[in-house]
């Protein structure tokens, strides 16, 4: 079993000792009783998986919590001279800024004032940053015309819409990180043969690569090895076809077909837990079709969770189940929600995800699919229509439900699946790949060890 195995155990939970240490930010206490609860011959094996677990996420969460309460009002003040110390304890009251305990003293996420600037106009305004990402915000197009509206126009218009996108990515290790003569793996992530994208190209590769993912890989991978003797990049250019097809789903169509797939759970965050149970059956309650049942999923994640920037998912809980209960989250927890809600109302779902690929924009970005007949698999993009609800734009909120548009590049059909070289160590992100990966032959790095580009060098309209 490779340690990335363990995280299926993380729902399991911790032992109370640990648990009070923890929450306390005792990271140093917690991870001395871990050591104790591993060393018991009473363990049980899969316990002993979840601490595992628990004991490399306690020693990130310092990293992904960095600041204390004067440094984050400085981080504001930085960007927003007129904000006041009165404003974020209002807004922490509010639940609008992530934070935890270390050694009992109140730490705040990183990326807490990018987060309310991406969610709120107004303080976007006072800080002059653009709200445009990976949530599907307004960028310009073409005569003033939104993107994603005219994308929605075209498809409606001509049932279609193509492109063909040629992109670039590359990890480097940081000059601190390098060491001459150590072994270094690294991993790209690769445009992978699915519905919306065929006639994949790989231009360029450099170095040469020890191994390329098949097409049909479901997390496919561009994977190096090198003992280095110099700091290089790794880097990888492609190019591929990118088709959405419009579904019109205003006078929608019922098949009696209820297949058994993509109905089950998946620890350690899409479980049908009691309070999940509860909310799928409240939401589609004397429903029978799959299409109206994800429909009123998709209504209640999109109408109901704010998007929000969130630590790497290497240290995150309970996905599904924490979205559902506190109502935030960036595009793959909106995701999860999802699936798991429609899994639980008997609909199938499954993820996909890789990049938002547009002129002059490139971004990691998750959404998923659902099935119901006549029409088959479906998209949707729960968190592109949370922010259409945010701007107001009912009718590009309901488009992405059932629809895509062509601004995409899929890389992983499946959630939590390994590379088919596995890494060795524990990866930067256990459950998806879409920046890429790096280790050493002791250890697997973490993102803030390693560089990471990836940009859109061409998109032709077909």
């Amino acid at each position: 079993m490779s340690l990335n195995d363990n995280f299926k155990y993380l729902h399991i939970g911790l032992p109370e000792d640990v648990l009070r240490l923890k929450t306390f930010g005792d990271f140093a206490g917690a991870d001395l009783a871990i050591e104790r609860h591993l060393r018991s011959p009473n363990t049980p094996t899969a316990l002993k998986s979840c601490l595992t677990v628990q004991r490399e996420m306690m020693a990130r969460l310092s990293t992904d919590y960095p600041l204390t309460r004067e440094e984050a009002i400085a981080l504001a003040k930085s960007a927003a001279p007129d904000f006041t110390a009165e404003e974020f304890d209002a807004l922490v009251e509010a639940g609008r800024v992530d934070w935890i305990y270390i050694e009992g003293v109140p730490h705040y996420f990183d990326r807490w004032f990018d987060s309310l600037c991406k969610t709120d106009a107004s303080f976007a305004a006072r800080a002059g940053v653009s709200q445009l990402g990976a949530d599907g915000s307004s960028a310009a197009g073409e005569n003033g015309e939104p993107r994603l509206d005219r994308a929605m126009r075209l498809m409606r218009e001509n049932g279609q819409m193509s492109a063909r996108i040629r992109c670039r990515a590359s990890v480097r290790l940081k000059d601190e990180t390098f060491r001459k003569g150590e072994l270094v793996r690294a991993y790209l992530p690769l445009p992978c043969a699915c519905g919306a994208q065929n006639d994949i190209r790989i231009e360029k590769i450099t170095p040469e690569p020890a191994h390329i993912s098949p097409e049909n890989a479901p997390q496919r991978v561009v994977f190096w090895e090198e003992r280095m003797e110099e700091n290089h990049e790794f880097s990888v250019e492609f190019s591929y076809v990118r088709t959405a097809v419009y579904t019109d789903l205003s006078h929608p169509q019922y098949g009696a077909e209820r297949p058994a797939f993509y109905l089950e759970e998946q620890p350690p965050h899409i479980l049908f837990t009691p309070y999940l149970r509860a909310l799928a059956e409240e939401l589609t309650n004397g429903m029978e079709e799959p299409l109206e049942k994800a429909r009123k999923l998709y209504d209640f994640v999109t109408l109901n969770v704010k998007y929000s920037y969130v630590r790497p998912y290497f240290g995150l809980e309970n996905i599904a189940e924490n979205c559902a209960r506190n109502l935030v989250g960036d595009c793959g927890i909106m995701a999860l929600l999802f699936i798991t809600l429609c899994r639980c109302a008997g609909v199938p779902a499954r993820w996909e995800s890789g990049w938002k690929a547009e002129p002059g924009f490139c971004g990691a970005h998750d959404w998923t699919q659902f099935y119901a007949a006549p029409y088959g698999w479906l998209y949707a993009d729960p968190s592109f229509g949370a922010g259409a609800a945010r701007e107001g734009n009912e009718v590009r909120r309901t488009f992405y439900f059932g629809n895509l548009d062509c601004y995409r590049m899929s890389s992983n059909t499946a959630f939590q699946s390994d590379f088919d070289v596995p890494m060795k160590h524990w990866r930067a992100d256990p459950y998806d790949n879409q920046v890429g990966e790096m280790e050493l032959s002791s250890r697997g790095l973490r993102y803030e060890e390693f560089e990471r580009t990836k940009e859109v060098l061409e998109f032709t309209e077909l």
